[in-house]
């Protein structure tokens, strides 16, 4: 089972990750006429790499203070380009295309991880 785990670990973060990141832009998206809406992202690189390299172990608590840019869900405000007179930071196109290029990473994620399964399918069948 090691094996496994080992396999898809990563993908199955990924996936998950991806899958949050979207639920976020369609937050975003919903909100887009809800004055004083702050519009929303994941830093998927920060969240991955803290997923890699596992909480940083210190030998007392006042080493090290974790500052805004080291938390674990990586989520940040996202900084418009256009000033709404609301207050709102949900820019309508932007956050369009972002869902569709997140979606297109989620499925090429899928792929991927059908491809590694395929491939294991085959060497148990002796294919």
């Amino acid at each position: 089972m090691n094996f496994i785990d080992n396999a898809f670990s990563a993908n199955e973060k990924s996936l998950a990750v991806r899958a949050q990141r979207m639920e976020v832009l369609a937050r975003n998206i919903a909100n887009a006429d809800t004055p004083q809406f702050k519009a929303q992202d994941i830093d998927f690189k920060q969240v991955m790499k803290f997923a890699a390299e596992g909480p940083v172990v210190t030998t007392n608590s006042k080493h090290l203070v974790e500052g805004p840019d080291q938390t674990t869900d990586g989520l940040k405000y996202r900084v418009p380009f256009n000033v709404s007179f609301d207050g709102n930071t949900v820019e309508l196109p932007v956050e369009q295309a972002k869902y569709g290029q997140y979606a297109a990473e989620y499925q090429t994620t899928l792929a991927i991880l059908e491809s590694r399964i395929s491939g294991i399918r085959k060497a148990l069948r002796g294919d």
